[in-house]
């Protein structure tokens, strides 16, 4: 059947509505081709023109898949693959002629949708792609009924999609959760955010200018205070002169953590990352999920973290980390780059020379010295050299907590003390409307571990010599200029704050229970709605079960309202009057018409006979006769309503 020009505009807006999230991260000459391209339908659409020739649309084709094999230098993955599919719906667009046409491109724009979840499963985008198929399904109606106006054909669509909710809570519930390619997405389809395995000056400082959420905490009783809310990542121990790096261990022993106590039970909702690092409070003991521990208690996963991942940690506040460590990592602790940053090595000398037995007292006269020394925390220190450390202590006296970290483990290292590196995060943003911990990009930190003998690792933050208020109370009650620092983390009014805080709430929620109903959180919720026993075929069944009661009530509701007859107003207010009269044991024979029966009730009640004629042929005139006439109808409603037998 040939298409007509009315359905194009809304085939338009379908294109263009699921494909404009993917502007963001296309190339912008995609973008302009396909608005072009679109822009060019439209405009025969509205003009009556002819479509271009086959030639034509073959040759913008095959010169638009070779660009894009330039520009991605590969015609396989996701970003090609979705490319391809934008280019080629919006090339479709261009030959449609027959109604058959029309529905591919329905039915691309619905396999297109689920293309933007690549990108982004928030509730924003959940809510726009969910308006987008409102608009899918309003104009598929007018593909197959032609002639309904805009707010009806809205109006349908609106009910497939609620009756569709039903039927969408059922297979999101009860369809099982199968671990693997099925829920998984390409390796290319996650980008690496957060903190690294390596740290150079100015990568912390990054960091504390990006809002984003790293992860999310709910402690299981008593919460710690801010300032030992250090969340342990990545531990670091090499360092060439600029970068501290992981490295390799000396040691395959995994730590031990002596005299410990009782363990703080906490919930993490790792966001992901694609690193391989969990997070948890320091010093962490074990996990709820599958996890290495490495020699330095860092936490790993056994692949990236490219899903949300959530887990239960217990961890320590009070310990004894590795009293006895290995003499191999104990060297690697020492080790520095030769012929750098004489300065720093001369004031370590010096150091060591006053405390020749006591570390525990070169470190106190490192931290004295940087409390002492007019040094400023920054997010805006400047460049360093190739003795950046020198530089930084005897010059700029300026920088953030890698200058610090980094420093500090420096000048104990060349004084002979045992020293490391350890990133991660510190303190939290507090919401009590989820009662949970907010960790963001910008709170990431770094601070040092000392091995001091028979009290093992032990933590220190040099930070907090020079701005205390950074552990206290965060990054922008310790930077000189706040104004730098995105405006939702300077010192935003307090009913935005509030609203964050809701939204917040919100994305927790549907992280939880949406985006994290995996195969665990299924068997626990069905569970506690007491199916036993649960399997696969146990699920399947249910749901095949849920699928045809509802798919047996919708087919009896559509029949009833197939066989329901439709009362006119006239014949609905003479149907009232019969009731009345059937009370009093004079009720209307089925072959009877209306002047009899008025004759008949007449007959038996000569006292109403008159108002029951008048009736009877008011009713006659307003339904057979005259045309529709509102005040005759209303002053007939009037005169049954009066109507006493």
């Amino acid at each position: 059947m040939k298409l007509s020009a009315s359905p194009t505009y809304g085939l338009i807006a379908c294109i263009l509505l699921v494909s404009a999230p993917h502007a963001d991260h296309l190339p912008l000459w995609i973008s302009a081709e396909c608005g072009a391209l679109l822009l060019w339908r439209a405009w025969l659409a509205r003009s009556g023109k002819a479509l271009p020739p086959r030639w034509l649309l073959l040759g913008i084709t095959v010169l638009s898949v070779m660009a894009i094999a330039v520009s991605f230098r590969s015609l396989f993955g996701r970003e090609v693959g979705v490319t391809l599919l934008i280019l080629l719906s919006a090339l479709k667009l261009l030959e449609l002629k027959a109604v058959r046409d029309a529905t591919i491109v329905v039915y691309l724009s619905c396999f297109i949708i689920i293309t933007n979840f690549f990108y982004s499963q928030s509730i924003p985008t959940a809510l726009f792609m969910l308006a987008t198929l409102l608009v899918i399904l309003a104009t598929w109606v007018h593909l197959q009924t032609g002639g309904l106006a805009f707010k009806p054909r809205l109006r349908i669509g609106g009910m497939l999609l609620l009756q569709a909710i039903p039927l969408s809570l059922i297979l999101f519930v009860l369809f099982p959760r199968v671990q693997g390619p099925l829920w998984g997405l390409p390796q290319d389809a996650y980008a690496s955010s957060g903190l690294s395995d390596t740290m150079s000056p100015g990568s912390m400082s990054k960091l504390s200018l990006n809002d984003a959420v790293a992860f999310r905490a709910s402690f299981d009783g008593t919460v710690p205070s801010r300032d030992k809310m250090y969340w342990r990542g990545p531990v670091l121990w090499d360092f060439d002169g600029t970068t501290w790096k992981r490295g390799h261990y000396a040691t395959t022993r995994t730590g031990v953590l002596e005299d410990s106590g009782i363990p703080l039970g906490h919930t993490v909702t790792l966001e992901p990352h694609n690193k391989r690092w969990l997070f948890a409070l320091d010093m962490p003991d074990k996990l709820s999920i599958p996890y290495v521990l490495t020699p330095d208690f860092q936490l790993l996963n056994d692949k990236a973290v490219n899903t949300r991942l959530r887990y239960h940690a217990d961890s320590f506040l009070g310990y004894r980390a590795n009293p006895d460590e290995t003499p191999q990592q104990l060297q690697r602790a020492l080790a520095l780059p030769r012929g750098l940053n004489p300065q720093a090595q001369q004031l370590a000398e010096d150091w060591r020379q006053q405390h020749p037995h006591d570390d525990a007292a070169i470190v106190r006269e490192v931290l004295q010295y940087f409390n002492q020394g007019g040094y400023v925390y920054t997010l805006e220190p400047p460049l360093l050299g190739m003795n950046g450390i020198d530089e930084f202590l005897f010059q700029s006296k300026q920088g953030f907590c890698e200058h610090y970290a980094g420093s500090f483990v420096y000048l104990l290292r060349a004084a002979g003390v045992p020293a490391r590196v350890v990133t991660g995060y510190q303190g939290g943003e507090y919401n009590a409307l989820g009662d949970y911990y907010i960790l963001r990009q910008s709170d990431a930190h770094a601070w040092a571990e000392v091995w001091l003998g028979e009290r093992g690792w032990v933590r220190y933050d040099p930070t907090a010599a020079i701005a205390p208020a950074r552990i206290e109370s965060g990054v922008f009650a310790a930077v000189g200029n706040p104004a730098i620092l995105p405006f939702m983390l300077r010192d935003p009014p307090p009913w935005l704050r509030a609203l964050r805080f809701n939204l917040d709430a919100m994305t927790n929620r549907w992280n939880q229970w949406v985006l994290g109903y995996n195969e665990e959180t299924q068997f626990a919720f069905l569970t506690r709605l007491g199916m036993e026993d649960i399997s696969w075929q146990k699920m399947a069944l249910n749901m095949l079960a849920g699928i045809f009661t509802l798919v047996g009530i919708f087919t009896l509701l559509m029949l009833r309202r197939l066989v329901a007859r439709q009362t006119d107003p006239v014949q609905f207010v003479w149907l009232k009057l019969c009731r009345k009269l059937e009370k009093t044991g004079l009720p209307r024979m089925a072959h009877e018409g209306p002047l009899d029966y008025a004759a008949r009730v007449g007959a038996a009640h000569p006292e109403i006979a008159a108002s029951m004629n008048d009736l009877a042929a008011r009713y006659v005139a307003l339904r057979y006769r005259a045309p529709s006439d509102n005040n005759a109808l209303l002053a007939f409603k009037r005169a049954v309503s009066s109507f006493r037998v």
